[in-house]
């Protein structure tokens, strides 16, 4: 009983931090390990003294990011450097290239270095881009094989001619659908059923991504811009990539290198949704065949009802239009509820969704 009294105290000495100990009371004594986690816990996550605990000084913080690789394991580690970011205003760690280097690499600290790139040092630069490129390459190889077999499955699933021409029947597929059909004295299948492949026009669908590049939605834009680099990949698909905050640029020039694209975007700024849709009617020049994903918080500097008048022009034309709340695995984040519901009523459905599961939203609107 006494040991695993001492276990549930130390257990909650660890959650509670320092200050769980009673003033002249006995201090409850850790193992190394445990005061090594303590220490770390302690300079990040302490009230008031918690910045002098951890301090804005190379060494300390360089110290302080190979503790926490040293006590935790990967996501904690993740974690805890966006802690760093966000309560204690350390980004001066990220225009060191040595303190860049010690740092384990995600999705957010790839959009604090993006939103910082104007300020980043020459010396620092080249190593941001390093651990940009991982990041990038990750996650590349996380949705490329999902996207490619989504949206080929369910092409070649749309693409299906019931009633082909000779020439473009697909016997392997016809015979499948009609083996009920076989008849033994004959050996032989009676092709009731005939599957053919139609034929393909050269870009036959049109993807239109536009990307708000406010500072809140920088995980999802790191997600976007890879993932519109793979869509610009498809020989099936045409692809334009458009950011935008209270400016537009078309980035579509910049595919398919993620890292070229995702290094010409700036994150920050306010937001001028009106504005991308208005540019985004002059690439809609094949309705029928165009799928526009607005990737945006919704929150409009500009005119709502100007923004709102210019979505029921872009659906009145007949393209597909997909209001995406956000692009990430980290669930439904902070939107304008009001412009939803607008959009609501308009027909559509503002959504959020992890990088993986988007592949199918987007096939069967491309492929209904």
């Amino acid at each position: 009983m006494p040991d695993d009294y001492d276990e549930y105290l130390r257990k909650w000495r660890l959650i509670l931090g320092q200050q769980a100990e009673e003033e002249g009371g006995d201090a409850i004594e850790l193992p190394p390990r445990l005061a090594g986690m303590d220490g770390t816990l302690e300079a990040l996550y302490h009230d008031q003294d918690r910045k002098a605990g951890l301090g804005s000084s190379n060494p300390n913080v360089n110290r302080w990011l190979g503790d926490i690789r040293k006590y935790f394991p990967v996501d904690t580690v993740q974690l805890l450097q966006r802690d760093a970011l966000e309560r204690l205003g350390l980004k001066q760690m990220l225009l060191e290239p040595e303190l860049l280097e010690t740092i384990e690499p995600d999705v957010h600290l790839v959009g604090a270095l993006l939103s910082l790139k104007n300020l980043l040092p020459e010396r620092s630069r080249e190593t941001a881009r390093q651990v940009v490129r991982k990041v990038v390459e990750d996650i590349e190889k996380q949705l490329r094989r999902p996207v490619e077999e989504s949206l080929g499955g369910r092409r070649r699933q749309h693409n299906r001619n019931r009633r082909p021409r000779p020439q473009d029947i697909d016997w392997d597929q016809t015979i499948r659908r009609n083996m009920k059909h076989y008849q033994p004295e004959y050996k032989t299948v009676l092709p009731i059923h005939l599957r053919g492949q139609a034929r393909a026009r050269p870009g036959l669908k049109h993807v239109i991504l536009l990307i708000d590049q406010s500072g809140s939605m920088a995980a999802s834009v790191v997600y976007a811009g890879v993932l519109s680099c793979i869509l610009a990949s498809l020989p099936s698909l045409k692809t334009h990539v458009v950011a935008f905050d209270t400016s537009v640029v078309d980035l579509t020039d910049q595919l398919p290198d993620p890292l070229e694209l995702l290094f010409a975007i700036q994150l920050g700024g306010g937001t001028d949704i009106g504005r991308a849709l208005r540019y985004a009617e002059r690439l809609n020049v094949r309705p029928k065949d165009t799928v526009m994903i607005l990737l945006s918080d919704l929150f409009e500097g500009g005119s709502v009802d100007a923004m709102l008048a210019t979505v029921q022009r872009l659906q009145q034309t007949g393209l597909t239009f997909i209001p995406l709340l956000a692009l990430s695995d980290e669930g439904a984040p902070a939107y304008d509820r009001e412009v939803a519901a607008y959009l609501t009523e308009m027909g559509l459905q503002p959504f959020a969704s992890t990088p993986g599961a988007f592949a199918e939203v987007l096939s069967k609107a491309l492929y209904p």
